[in-house]
């Protein structure tokens, strides 16, 4: 717990980073990844694509119930996990493939 008192009032923060903040961190880390990706690919901010992860298992797996938030922010019809050497990124230490298209 982190304590800060000041002016009578008193707040304190549970500092634990749970396993769902740590994949949530993940989720947004990829979502910056893909964001940029779609700038250097010259994509309209309104197209909507299709993404091709090529990732670990344990990436898989920990990223697997933030798919939705991801696709939402990211415009992305759909979110699948197969093989791709495109776009080669590291998220987290995880080094991660990634392939868009327009849809």
């Amino acid at each position: 717990m982190l304590v800060a008192t000041s002016d009578g009032l008193t707040v304190a923060l549970d500092a634990e980073l749970t396993e769902e903040l740590r994949n949530e961190g993940l989720a947004r880390e990829l979502v910056n990844r893909l964001q940029s990706l779609r700038k250097s690919s010259g994509l309209d901010v309104v197209d909507r694509i299709k993404v091709i992860l090529s990732a670990n298992e344990t990436f898989a797996t920990r990223l697997a119930s933030f798919l939705p938030y991801v696709g939402d922010e990211v415009l992305a019809d759909d979110i699948s996990f197969g093989e791709t050497t495109e776009n080669e990124t590291d998220v987290e230490g995880n080094i991660i493939y990634i392939s868009i298209s327009r849809i």
